[in-house]
Formats: C-alpha cells, sequence, structure tokens
C-alpha cells in the first residue's frame, strides 16, 4: 500500500533538501587541514602569530600547529606525510636531510635569518662561570639543542674557536637552563628564548651570541639561514589556491613581527618557554620571504648547506635556490 500522495509530496521534498544540504555540507569542509609542524623557539613568531590572530582563519584556511620536541621530529613527520610543512624555526639543516632521503620533498616559503643583531644562536653559561669566551671551553661538557643540525654546528663553533677537547651532548632545548643551573654541563649552544629565560631567572648568562653567523660564515653580521618554513611539494601541487592563501597569511604574520613586534611578542605565550611579560624581553630573529632572496642571501645561505656537505652531514652538496619556492 503507497503513501498518500501528500506524504509522498513531503518526503520527496525533505529527500531534495538534504540532497541540496549534503553537497553544500561537504563544500564547506572541502578545504584540507594543514598541519604545521614546529618546535618552540622565539623564531617561529610569524606562525604563532598567524594563528593567534586569525590571520589563517579569516584566509579560509583550517591550519593545525603541531609541536615537535626538535626540528628533526618536524622533518620526519614530513618525511611520513603526518604533516604538510614547517613553521620558521625549524632547522634548515634538518630540512636540508629530508631532502636528501625524499628529493624535492619541500619548498621553502620563509627563513629566518639571525646574527650578532637579530639573535637566536648563542652559548650560555651558569651565571657565576668565571668562562669569558668560547676558546676557554676547552675540554668542558657543553649541551647542544637535539638533531644533527644543533650539535653539529655546536661542535664546528668550538673548534673553530679554539675551545678543543670539548664534548658535546645532545639535550632538548628545555632543559638546557636547568643543566646549567644543576652544574650538569659547563655551556650549553642553544636558541632563544633559553637564553632570555634564564637571565631573567638569574641562572645563566650570555657568553656570545650571533655565533653561527661569527665562526661559519665568517661575518658576524652575515644572516645566518637557521631555520626555515616549509610547504610539502605534494601539498603545493594537490592545493595551489590553499598554498597561495597560506603564503599569503604567512606572510602577514612576518609583517605584524616586522611593523609591530610588542604586539606580536604577546604570542610566544603558549608556543615557547616564555610567558607573561616575559615575552618582552625575547630578542627576535629577522625574517626574509621566498621573494625577498637577493644573490647574496643566497649565497650566505650556500655556504651553511656546504659545511654540512663538508662535514659529511648531508652525503651531497644541496643547491639553495633550487629549494626556494616560485611564486
Amino acid at each position: 500500500m503507497h503513501p498518500p500522495v501528500n506524504t509522498r509530496r513531503r518526503q520527496l521534498v525533505a529527500s531534495a533538501a538534504i540532497g541540496l544540504a549534503v553537497p553544500a555540507l561537504v563544500r564547506a569542509q572541502s578545504g584540507p587541514k594543514i598541519r604545521i609542524g614546529y618546535w618552540p623557539v622565539a623564531a617561529g613568531l610569524p606562525f604563532f602569530a598567524a594563528i593567534e590572530k586569525g590571520y589563517f582563519k579569516e584566509a579560509g584556511l583550517d591550519v593545525e600547529p603541531l609541536k615537535f620536541a626538535g626540528a628533526q621530529q618536524v622533518m620526519e613527520a614530513m618525511l611520513a606525510g603526518r604533516s604538510d610543512g614547517s613553521s620558521n624555526g625549524t632547522g634548515s639543516g634538518n630540512l636540508g636531510v629530508g631532502e636528501l632521503a625524499s628529493p624535492g620533498l619541500f619548498k621553502i616559503i620563509a627563513t629566518n635569518p639571525s646574527n650578532a643583531t637579530y639573535v637566536l644562536d648563542e652559548f650560555l653559561v651558569p651565571k657565576d662561570s668565571p668562562v669569558k669566551s668560547i676558546a676557554e671551553l676547552k675540554g668542558k661538557r657543553v649541551a647542544s639543542g637535539p638533531g644533527i643540525q644543533n650539535k653539529t654546528l655546536a661542535i664546528v663553533v668550538l673548534e673553530r674557536a679554539g675551545a678543543t677537547g670539548a664534548t658535546v651532548t645532545e639535550l632538548p632545548i628545555g632543559q638546557h637552563v636547568a643543566a646549567l643551573a644543576a652544574g650538569q654541563v659547563d655551556a650549553v649552544y642553544t636558541l632563544e628564548p633559553t637564553g632570555t629565560v634564564g637571565r631573567l631567572n638569574g641562572t645563566t648568562r650570555m657568553l656570545e651570541a650571533g655565533v653561527i653567523a661569527k665562526y661559519i660564515l665568517g661575518d658576524a653580521q652575515a644572516p645566518w639561514h637557521g631555520g626555515s618554513a616549509t610547504l610539502t611539494t605534494e601539498f603545493i601541487k594537490k592545493y595551489p589556491s590553499e598554498t597561495k592563501k597560506y603564503i599569503a597569511a604567512y606572510a602577514r604574520g612576518i609583517d605584524l613581527v616586522r611593523t609591530k613586534p610588542a604586539e606580536a611578542r604577546q604570542y610566544l605565550k603558549g608556543y615557547t618557554a616564555i610567558e607573561g611579560p616575559l615575552t618582552g624581553e625575547v630578542p627576535l630573529a629577522s625574517y626574509m620571504l621566498y621573494n625577498e632572496f637577493k644573490p647574496a642571501d643566497i649565497a650566505a645561505f650556500q655556504k651553511f648547506f656546504d659545511l654540512f656537505t663538508e662535514k659529511g652531514v648531508f652525503e651531497k652538496k644541496l643547491d639553495v635556490a633550487g629549494m626556494l619556492f616560485k611564486g
């Protein structure tokens, strides 16, 4: 027995409405979740700011920040397809290892060059340490951040500064201040905000900042492109429209740090070890978008990568220019 005509009509109308509603719902949720790996260093600030200020949401993007203990894990997640890119602050050397493992894995959309003026990298010692220079760390116990980039750079800086016989041990960056305070190590090669945390709680002091520019690149003011924001090539190819929107929103984060650093600094909270009013004390790295690179910048970046080839970290030479995003 068929239902009455009116009942059938209502059923058809309802079915049609559902049929129309479902595609609309699918359309609203069709954008990809963009998973971006970061680790808790101050150089990631443009990414943190772009999330907290809603720049990605305003662009219609669903960005998920993924926190990792080190840059190596960020790269490994990209290799495994668990992440679609990295934020600034992710070690360029670690990313280079990923590029060698899977050629064409990603493109660099921005870097965070640092030096003696735009401080990111630094050697710290306990506040009351008699050590006055890196050369005096001969035979001492030194900790670096985790991963091949941090350890290699710490070893080379110590060698070039004349600190022969120093031993370098990898240690999570969040433990650097405590390790110095407890006397477990004599010095650390670390990244901001570690130096600010130690200085403000009265346990550590800066031995020297901008060490990579000085000892690796040969000029304390040279740009060390130690960290890079990236997107995987797979994501770029699959989602060209979202890629453009993401880079534009990320660029807004960089612009905020450049033009309103005091406002941007607050977004270190929750992403790094810095909280509350202390965010105003952290020195900031500089930032360079892929389309701002000049030949001299590429040359400085290449010199950094060539060191890793020389030291056997990279099995072959990597061409920096070919790794930059082409808009």
